[in-house]
């Protein structure tokens, strides 16, 4: 398994309990790595998607509201919303991970840990909120989203 694949499923495993206790994210990492193991690669990488998603939940949340018709984050299993933060914080903010790799990575986590629809929910709102942040950063850099080339 690859070290950023067992990464994200760690990271979803504290994600999921810090949604569902109320403790700190230091604690709900401390508390993961007193009951298991893992190499170095994947310790680091579980840990900056851990921090960066929670503490940028906020700014995340309402991204994932304003491209989710008819769900409302209450609504959504816990699992769903721990992949969707985690997939939207790496879309933000990680710069060196192409979009359809995050965008596969989150599809197959909800596969794997979520209901039998996760996939297809996951993959509806991580393309609805993805062509929204292409969209704006095109128009930030002035080009235009139909063409494809600068604006005038």
């Amino acid at each position: 398994m690859h070290q950023r694949r067992k990464a994200r499923e760690i990271a979803l495993q504290v994600l999921y309990e810090l949604d569902v206790q109320n403790i700190s994210v230091r604690e709900a990492i401390d508390r993961f790595w007193a009951n298991f193991e893992a190499q170095e690669e994947a310790k680091a990488f579980s840990t900056l998607l851990i921090e960066g998603t929670w503490n940028n939940r906020e700014r995340i949340d309402q991204l994932i509201s304003t491209s989710s018709e008819n769900w409302t984050m209450a609504r959504m299993s816990r699992v769903d919303k721990s992949i969707l933060r985690m997939a939207v914080y790496e879309l933000l903010f990680c710069h060196d991970i192409p979009p359809k790799v995050t965008l596969n990575e989150a599809i197959d986590l909800g596969k794997v840990y979520g209901s039998e629809n996760s996939g297809a929910f996951i993959n509806g709102i991580l393309d609805a909120l993805y062509a929204k942040l292409r969209k704006k950063k095109d128009e930030d850099q002035g080009i235009d989203s139909h063409t494809g080339s600068p604006g005038p």
